[in-house]
């Protein structure tokens, strides 16, 4: 049914199945992780035919567009356009994890990752598997949901669609996860941070973190 099933440590994962699993992402293929609530899957963003790949076995609409997750900020340079002095005071409060932050996508982004939209979301991953898997890649990898799209994400291995799954070429199963309330996402290119989707972290929290920067137009 799987081209490679790995049991992963969730909290201190094992160097030689990253590495593994980052190579395979690297050469095009298409990796299965855990992230805090529940498992994604990762695919080089710059590589046409594996994104073209994922959305195929997502079933999912080349108008939606796909989300990033990155290393570090740094990563941003080859991503992003701008980095408003709003997101840095969001990044500064709930990076890594927890928030999803919508930028001006660079000229350079493939098209079907950004839907034709010219933005971009990007999460910095908490779970120890997904940012070791990120980092050893050493560049941002796709950071969508497990399933069948209009379907419900998965938890658990043992909940992964079987149209899915069989179409993977390495899944990094770490057990169980918590489930739950996914990450907000927060537009930024908007003149004041817009919230697309309310999730982990409330609208109430973040202008409250804003406040706290004092943040007063385009300084933070």
């Amino acid at each position: 049914m799987f081209n490679q099933k790995i049991l992963i440590d969730p909290f201190n994962p094992q160097s030689e199945l990253i590495l593994k699993a980052a190579d395979s992402i690297k050469k095009g293929g298409i990796v299965l992780f855990p992230t805090r609530c529940l498992y994604g899957i990762g695919v080089d963003p710059f590589n046409f035919e594996a994104v073209d790949r994922l959305f195929k076995i997502k079933q999912r609409s080349y108008s939606n567009p796909i989300p990033i997750l990155v290393k570090d900020a740094n990563d941003l340079n080859i991503l992003v356009q701008h980095v408003p002095s709003t997101a840095k005071c969001i990044m500064d409060n709930f990076w890594p994890g927890q928030i999803t932050i919508v930028f001006e996508a660079k000229s350079t982004i493939p098209v079907k990752i950004t839907a034709g939209t010219g933005k971009i979301g990007i999460r910095l991953p908490e779970h120890p598997v997904a940012f070791s898997l990120v980092k050893e890649v050493n560049g941002p990898i796709t950071g969508t949901s497990a399933n069948i799209s209009g379907k419900i994400g998965c938890s658990a291995i043992s909940d992964l669609d079987i149209q899915l799954a069989e179409k993977l070429d390495i899944l990094l199963d770490a057990g169980p996860l918590k489930g739950g309330t996914g990450s907000t996402v927060i537009d930024v290119t908007t003149p004041f941070p817009t919230i697309l989707r309310e999730g982990y972290v409330s609208a109430k929290n973040i202008i409250a973190a804003l406040e706290k920067s004092n943040f007063i137009d385009n300084n933070c």
